[in-house]
């Protein structure tokens, strides 16, 4: 089996904004919010970082200030995909230059590429880079789903180490990790599946909550790792409306609502993402104020 980059829980980190700009100060508050709370790897650039919304001068500061923080504790995992190949290799190789440790590839979108077109895809991109490459498979938001035959086939490749698994399907993430969990880590991509996922045999998750509770994810995932499945069910359940309330809309609206509430970050995102309706506020508050989050 190979190895993977992380073992454990990673946050899919949120960027701050202010007044239409990077906030700095809060992006860098955040990231030693995580390492204080021991999570066990980072992401940025990742879905929940709205890497479309963002310049690529932005998105290069981003990684410096992450890698900054990271360097020496745990590792920073940037996302660096495209629905064109030459893009996506020039934002990899970019990221790689700035130090990324791992990096994170989601399937190429709207193009809908055929099986042979995945493959040559993540492997022209594989190619090109020294650091280990996650494949991220989220058809919901692509409309591309993976199949495990096809990330059997990748992980022969020595730069391809993992996936992150998005499909909001226990089926699919135990067929994921039965035809090519010998070969690579697969990461759960849903909060709401951490735990069948670890039982299932996932070596981690990529986590939107981890924004908010890094430590409990970390506890949830460690568990999981060490076989203690009551304890890791304790505290999928802990979390079960947390998660589900940062669901409400698209991610991550409900997510930057909650670290605003926090007194974090600004409550700002970047068009055509609005922030949260004033209707779904209060219980997502009344969540954080029961789990002692404000």
């Amino acid at each position: 089996m190979q190895t993977g980059i992380f073992y454990g829980g990673a946050t899919a980190l949120v960027t701050p904004f202010r007044a239409g700009h990077v906030d700095f100060p809060a992006l860098e508050a955040l990231i030693d919010r995580q390492i204080q709370g021991k999570t066990d790897a980072l992401v940025a650039l990742g879905t929940t970082g709205e890497p479309a919304s963002l310049r690529e001068g932005e998105r290069a500061e981003i990684v410096e200030c992450a890698k900054e923080k990271c360097n020496g504790h745990i590792p920073l995992i940037v996302g660096a995909g495209s629905n064109d190949t030459k893009t996506a290799i020039r934002l990899a190789r970019e990221a790689e230059r700035l130090g990324a440790d791992a990096l994170l590839i989601v399937t190429p979108y709207y193009n809908r590429a055929s099986d042979a077109g995945l493959i040559a895809h993540f492997t022209a991109i594989a190619d090109r880079v020294n650091v280990p490459v996650i494949v991220y498979n989220v058809p919901l938001r692509t409309g591309v789903r993976l199949k495990a035959e096809v990330v059997r086939a990748l992980s022969e490749h020595p730069m391809i180490r993992a996936i992150k698994q998005a499909d909001s399907s226990v089926q699919s993430m135990a067929e994921m990790i039965r035809i090519c969990g010998d070969r690579l880590a697969v990461y759960c991509g849903n909060d709401d599946m951490i735990l069948p996922a670890m039982a299932l045999g996932a070596r981690g998750a990529i986590s939107v909550a981890g924004n908010l509770v890094p430590e409990r994810i970390a506890e949830m995932t460690r568990a999981g790792l060490g076989g203690d499945f009551e304890r890791a069910r304790k505290e999928q359940f802990a979390l079960a409306e947390l998660i589900r309330l940062l669901g409400v809309e698209v991610n991550p609206i409900p997510v930057k609502a909650a670290l605003s509430m926090m007194h974090l970050i600004e409550d700002e995102l970047r068009l055509p993402l609005v922030p949260l309706e004033d209707e779904k506020r209060a219980p997502l508050e009344a969540e954080l104020e029961k789990l002692n989050l404000l």
